[in-house]
Parts: structure tokens; C-alpha cells; sequence
């Protein structure tokens, strides 16, 4: 089982091109979620590669995706509510409302299993892989070829330090 320990490839001098390397990590962090399911699945008990994987889940969505959602919360949505999308914000800021409650549901058990090595249920996990995945669809198809369009240099850079400094300061 790989461990997530690779960061992006860009900077936040390119903020959509962070934006969309968050995706591949959450892509990779869903997949790690749902091979760590059917590990202990196969295994039928829990292992230390079970809970660093585990470990590696919670880091993401505990630390990593709130920021994600917040630099899209303060920066693309707005964006889209300018250019008349107001309906694709909103329908984007539900789904991190979704999203973020579902991995709230799900936090526990991977804290069990992490932390006392007992076994969770994984029967929701599929179904919050396949939130996130619809979810990162949408944003790529249409929220962030609407907006990038309008972002000047001058405002891709402010995006990006913003971006930048919210990971520095929590």
C-alpha cells in the first residue's frame, strides 16, 4: 500500500494548476481510502500498513481538503457568481458542505483503526469516493475553464499568495 507523501508538482504562482493538482491528491488519497477497505477486507484484521494508511486519509482530509475547499470557496466561486454561475457556486459550496459531512461520518472508524486497530465499517466509503469524484468532474469541466478565463495575471497572483499564505498560517 504507497503512503501519500509526494506533494504537487506546481507552485502557487499557478493557482489552477494547484487547484487541480489537489484533485490528483484527493484522487490519491480516495483510492488509498478504498485499497486500505479492501485490505482489510482480504486481511480480516487490522495491520500496521492498515493504520498508516489510515493515518495518511485523515492527514488529507483533515489538514489538506478544507484548504482546498476554502481557496475555492474565496476564489472560484466568486468568479462564477460574477459571470452569472451562481447556480454551479452554489451547487459546488453544497457539495462541500456534503462532502466535509460525510468525511466527518466517516472520521471515526479511521481513528479506531489508526489509533486502537479496530475494525471500521468501510460500506460508506465507495459512496464517499464517488461525492468526491463528481464533485472534482464538475469543478474541472465547468467551474475552472469559466473562471480561469477572467483571471488577469495580477489577480492569478494574489489568488496564489492567498492560497500560499493560508497553508502557512493553519
Amino acid at each position: 500500500m504507497n503512503l501519500l507523501n509526494s506533494a504537487p508538482a506546481v507552485g502557487f504562482d499557478q493557482p489552477y494548476e494547484m487547484l487541480e493538482a489537489c484533485h490528483e491528491r484527493v484522487e490519491r488519497s480516495l483510492n488509498l481510502l478504498l485499497r486500505l477497505g479492501a485490505h482489510l477486507r482480504a486481511r480480516g484484521e487490522v495491520d500496521q500498513q492498515a493504520r498508516d494508511a489510515a493515518s495518511d486519509v485523515l492527514r488529507y482530509f483533515d489538514i489538506a481538503a478544507p484548504h482546498h475547499h476554502e481557496d475555492e470557496e474565496r476564489h472560484v466561486l466568486p468568479l462564477l457568481r460574477q459571470i452569472g454561475r451562481g447556480e454551479l457556486a452554489d451547487r459546488i459550496a453544497a457539495d462541500h458542505v456534503q462532502m466535509h459531512a460525510a468525511y466527518l461520518a466517516l472520521r471515526p472508524g479511521l481513528e479506531a483503526l489508526r489509533d486502537k486497530g479496530l475494525m471500521p465499517d468501510t460500506k460508506a466509503w465507495p459512496v464517499f469516493a464517488a461525492l468526491y469524484r463528481a464533485h472534482i468532474a464538475l469543478e474541472e469541466v465547468e467551474a475552472y475553464p469559466a473562471t480561469r478565463q477572467l483571471s488577469r495575471p495580477e489577480v492569478l497572483a494574489i489568488m496564489g499568495a492567498e492560497m500560499a499564505a493560508r497553508r502557512r498560517n493553519g
